[in-house]
């Protein structure tokens, strides 16, 4: 289990960057001088760390855009309930424009980021501090880069008066490449609660693997130079110490720091003490009369459920949380209680079938509209759980799950489709069975780009990956569940905030908007 230490450095950290969205502020000075060695390094970074989190566990932000605006995840409005001024909806349709609030608080929250990372490097940080630091700067700026294609920066120190600097696609790819190998030799080997060399690694295989994305959105084209570099770091990670887990549930665990042998990187939560709000990967779907009381929001939708064999353990199973303290909360009906929850749904402590909020019974449906009205507004949808529910500190809200960014699986899956990129579908295909045949499902007889994105849908459903995914290989446009049209290809980038625009000079509308 992790110490219960508490850490306020990311108090510390947003003490001097004045706010959290600092993209958006353009006056004030940096008081701090490096010069007088008023700065305690280890909590700045202690603290980049922790204002990373938001951007990745809330229930907003890059899940939102990331897997709402995809087949994958649907917010309905139920009668009064998640309507939020249709937020959620035009994300799924593809309607979204430059003031939506996700849209805006992913650029300027990863802005943050961006610019907290950045400013450690002002006081004299140690080697690896140092590169830790440009680690982390350089996933927000990669996110920046896949979302919005415009990357705003600034050098260590510089007059925060002045509108950012910014660079564009292919620019800025090739910048993440340079820093990216630059840092690795300074990277420790682990914890994966800490960037560390083979955390860079698979980000330089995203930045390998989508960089004909960069180039045209449009039309990728995938170099085999390019495909190489992928095979070769996949080889690099694959050779460390990781394996498959005893249940591919525990990479998303309570105490998965232990038990989730797949994950490379992940954002660490302290139970009862310190959480990014990881929680909301339940309550976000949860019944408001399941335990513990969820917000009854967002499905999956029937066709991303389909994709999945009864046999396939990823689609949902009834874990089984060994020693891990659950205050008595045991499953008594040993019913599915992570993954995907269709059907009657059970009381995890007693045991007893549920109702809902009329008294009806609370089996969930597949069928489920955007905008839903009637009588059945609490049971529609298939609900994901994709994180073990932590009882033991759900009441205060810091759960002890820590969030996996990178996993073996992706790793895997990405060498995979590398090999079938350069006409060696037969060798990505013994990678595919390999994962497969962990999760309990029947191997594949081929290798297609088309069973190669359900492959990865299966694997990575719900960790932000689906929309990246799914433009690499051109069907993001397509009509799904939902949503009926074939989308304007402008929706291949989302906008930059109609805010920012204003702020800063050197941002340009992104085309269509």
């Amino acid at each position: 289990m992790k110490s219960r230490i508490i850490i306020l450095s990311s108090l510390l950290a947003l003490s001097i960057s004045g706010c959290t969205k600092l993209e958006e502020r353009l006056n004030g000075e940096i008081t701090l001088n490096p010069a007088a060695g008023n700065a305690n390094v280890s909590a700045l970074l202690s603290g980049a760390y922790s204002n990373f989190r938001g951007m990745y566990q809330d229930q907003g932000n890059l899940l939102a855009l990331g897997e709402m605006s995809t087949d994958a995840m649907l917010g309905p409005t139920r009668g009064g309930d998640w309507d939020d001024n249709g937020a959620w909806r035009v994300l799924h349709t593809h309607r979204f424009d430059g003031d939506n609030v996700h849209v805006k608080d992913v650029f300027t929250g990863l802005g943050s980021e961006n610019y907290i990372a950045t400013d450690i490097l002002r006081y004299s940080p140690t080697p690896q501090q140092a590169a830790e630091a440009r680690f982390l700067r350089a996933l927000a700026q990669y996110l920046l880069l896949d979302l919005f294609d415009q990357v705003p920066y600034r050098e260590p120190g510089e007059n925060t008066v002045l509108p950012s600097k910014v660079r564009k696609g292919t620019e800025e790819l090739t910048y993440l490449i340079t820093e990216l190998t630059a840092i690795i030799p300074d990277l420790p080997v682990g914890p994966a609660t800490k960037a560390n060399k083979d955390a860079a690694k698979v980000l330089l295989m995203k930045c390998y693997l989508n960089k004909g994305v960069y180039a045209s959105r449009t039309a990728p084209t995938f170099d085999a130079a390019d495909m190489q570099k992928v095979i070769t770091l996949a080889d690099e990670v694959m050779a460390g110490p990781y394996s498959f887990a005893t249940n591919y549930f525990d990479n998303f665990a309570p105490n998965n720091d232990a038990i989730g042998k797949e994950n490379i990187f992940t954002q660490e939560n302290i139970g009862g003490v310190s959480s990014g709000g990881i929680r909301s990967r339940w309550h976000m779907t949860m019944h408001y009369n399941q335990q513990p009381s969820g917000w009854n929001g967002f499905t999956t939708l029937s066709d991303f459920y389909n994709k999945f064999e009864a046999s396939d353990v990823r689609r949902g199973v009834a874990y089984n949380y060994g020693s891990y303290p659950v205050n008595g909360n045991v499953n008594p009906a040993n019913a599915v209680n992570v993954g995907f929850l269709v059907g009657q749904q059970y009381n995890m402590v007693t045991g007893a079938a549920l109702k809902d909020r009329t008294g009806a019974p609370l089996v969930f449906t597949p069928e489920v509209k955007i905008i839903e009205k009637g009588t059945n507004l609490e049971v529609t949808g298939i609900r994901c759980y994709k994180f073990p529910i932590d009882f033991q500190f759900d009441d205060n809200g810091n759960v002890d799950n820590d969030n996996p960014i990178f996993r073996l699986g992706d790793v895997m899956l990405m060498k995979a489709e590398a090999l079938l990129r350069t006409n060696n579908a037969a060798a990505g295909l013994t990678i595919v069975n390999a994962v497969r045949a962990n999760r309990g499902a029947t191997p594949l007889g081929s290798l297609t780009l088309d069973n190669m994105l359900d492959e990865r849908a299966r694997e990575m459903y719900f960790e932000t990956w689906r929309r990246q995914d799914l433009i690499r290989f051109g069907k993001f446009l397509d009509p799904t569940q939902e949503k009926s049209e074939v989308s304007d290809p402008k929706y291949l980038l989302f906008p930059i905030p109609n805010g920012q625009l204003a702020a800063n000079p050197n941002l340009t509308a992104n085309p269509g908007y």
